[in-house]
């Protein structure tokens, strides 16, 4: 028997046959009545097959308690909270992030930031009967600033990979593009591999063998600088040296975390600070 749709540690995930239309309106109803304000929702989305029919399910779901909803597109997790944050809006992107293709799910933002546990609970307490009216077909406003924005964040950076010659391992990433434009755009020399049409389940944490032995073998093959890549929602980095050996997502996130704390000195420092 098949587990219904739940909160688990990153939005709410369960198999798509049981992400319903009205069951996806219902939960952006209840986290839009929960937010108690505003006339506005951003949608975003990965590459997922089945993400479109769900983002659409968002925005009639919206509808229904007077919001309209914005479609960002397909685009990173991080790319889609980072403009909901500048416009203080809310936002729901639809990702399983790394789980099989035949799962998908939802991430809630509020206007400042991701949910948490609280809004969980206060969102379930909130949801709606199910709707005997059919739900409205609403026709989504593209928007790409959300990208454009987040690509600008980073190929204005004062940072040169000229002479550098970087893989990018695209399989299904929603950041493929943009990760390719960002690292032309600062110098380096751009190596496309494994580009999917299908939904490839990464995990920058629990690495498969498969992708292992690929990264391996494109290294040596390409005489590669590095190679780089992220999950399917692009909130996961996954980054590999020049002789195709991983460096975990959760491990390159304590580096940088850590890289951006000031250390004591005895001597004085005027270098500001970040």
């Amino acid at each position: 028997m098949a587990e219904a749709p739940r909160f688990g540690t990153s939005g709410l995930r369960g198999l798509v046959t049981e992400l319903t239309d009205d069951l996806v309106a219902r939960y952006t109803r209840a986290f839009l009545r929960h937010l108690g304000a505003g006339d506005r929702l951003l949608v975003g989305r990965d590459l997922r097959n089945s993400s479109p029919r769900i983002a659409a399910a968002v925005a009639a779901g919206a509808a229904t308690e007077g919001v309209t909803a914005t479609d960002c597109g397909a685009l990173p997790t991080p790319a889609l909270a980072l403009e909901a944050i500048r416009l203080g809006v809310p936002a729901i992107m639809v990702t399983g992030s790394h789980i099989p293709s035949d799962r998908n799910g939802l991430k809630f933002y509020r206007p400042d930031g991701e949910i948490d546990k609280a809004d969980e609970a206060a969102i379930v307490a909130s949801l709606a009967p199910v709707p005997t009216e059919p739900l409205p077909s609403v026709l989504l406003a593209l928007s790409t600033e959300a990208v454009d924005r987040y690509v600008g964040r980073y190929t204005t950076l004062e940072v040169s990979l000229r002479g550098a010659r970087i893989g990018v391992y695209e399989h299904s990433s929603v950041a493929r593009d943009i990760l390719a434009k960002v690292l032309t755009a600062l110098g380096a020399e751009v190596i496309p591999l494994g580009r999917s049409s299908t939904f490839v389940t990464i995990d920058t944490e629990a690495l498969r063998a498969e992708d292992t032995a690929l990264v391996h073998g494109w290294a040596a093959e390409h005489g590669l600088d590095a190679i780089v890549s992220t999950d399917g929602d692009a909130d996961r980095p996954l980054i590999a040296n020049e002789n195709g050996v991983f460096l975990r997502g959760d491990v390159v996130g304590l580096l940088t975390e850590n890289s951006s704390v000031p250390r004591p000195s005895s001597r004085p420092s005027h270098r500001p600070r970040l």
